[in-house]
């Protein structure tokens, strides 16, 4: 049995007020300790791993910069949520995940203030917040509203569709798409080709290398600034290739961003906050992240059964 942590960062996470205190040393070991937390208790009771190993950090980010509950946080299919059950007041229960009585495997409004759509089906997160985005608008409210959906599940015709009404009406509503280029198996299809395309470019790769071999050209200093060769090229990508898709859908379009790094995720969710209408922000996860085995088959580990560590 998984016992609540008694020491370490996430003893004294309770919920994501403790999260906003913390700062990004303290949130990287906080996401390890999550990690170790979930690979226990799904080699124990199953469930969906390789989704949620792949977005701690992207959870945590947003959790650090918007105000939730207030700010409203819907997942798609709920796969990936785990860490947010976690960090939201269900640590304790973790160990009961999709047992009898125990804390379900998706969000579920009557768990939790902070689940705030019931989910398990692919495609609606887009639907459902752009329904709550309305009926905000028609309270006079004022709060974020946050879809996170994959690269799989964007494709449905529903998703596509809450797209494009969103787009249309220029709703303050922001989609994050996480993309790990598979939803259980790889993608196929226009969008995840697109969506390929955005990462391999030519002109991407041409760039890089460039870049590389100017900053090792560099005497003295062209080590250090290698360390931040990979920042330099999440800038370059957003410069050079913007999401012509989702601009024509009435969307700003940011990213791709490096999703594993929560400073950067931080920075640029913060600058997402401050925008007005539509923003679509494009993040690149690993699936299985953090445990080797389902980083070499996410798809074995998407839904599994107890196992071995």
């Amino acid at each position: 049995m998984t016992e609540e942590p008694k020491e370490g960062i996430l003893a004294k996470v309770n919920d994501p007020e403790d999260i906003r205190r913390l700062g990004v040393a303290e949130l990287n070991r906080l996401a390890e300790e999550i990690r170790e937390m979930m690979i226990d208790t799904v080699s124990r009771r199953g469930g969906h791993l390789a989704s949620s190993l792949g977005t701690v950090e992207l959870t945590l980010a947003l959790h650090y910069v918007f105000d939730t509950p207030r700010d409203r946080l819907v997942w798609d299919v709920g796969h990936q949520a785990y860490t947010h059950k976690i960090i939201t007041g269900r640590k304790g229960r973790f160990d009961t995940l999709r047992q009898r009585g125990g804390i379900s495997g998706f969000p579920k409004r009557e768990e939790s203030i902070y689940d705030t759509f019931d989910v398990g089906h692919s495609g609606t997160s887009i639907s459902a917040a752009a329904g709550m985005a309305e009926a905000r608008c028609l309270r006079g409210e004022n709060y974020r509203i946050i879809a996170v959906i994959g690269d799989g599940a964007i494709s449905a015709g529903m998703a596509f569709e809450g797209l494009n009404w969103v787009g249309d009406r220029k709703k303050n509503l922001i989609i994050i798409l996480n993309d790990n280029e598979m939803c259980i198996s790889p993608n196929v299809g226009a969008l995840s080709s697109y969506l390929n395309r955005i990462m391999t470019g030519q002109t991407v790769n041409r760039i890089r290398a460039e870049v590389k071999t100017f900053l090792k050209s560099i005497p003295g200093i062209g080590g250090q600034m290698l360390k931040f060769s990979r920042q330099v090229e999440e800038s370059l990508k957003t410069f050079f290739v913007p999401g012509a898709i989702f601009e024509e859908l009435g969307f700003t379009y940011v990213g791709p961003l490096e999703g594993h790094h929560l400073d950067h995720l931080i920075m640029n969710l913060k600058n997402v906050r401050a925008l007005e209408g539509p923003v679509l922000v494009h993040v690149v996860t690993q699936k299985g992240r953090g445990y080797k085995f389902a980083e070499d088959d996410p798809a074995r580990f998407h839904g599994i059964p107890p196992f071995h560590i």
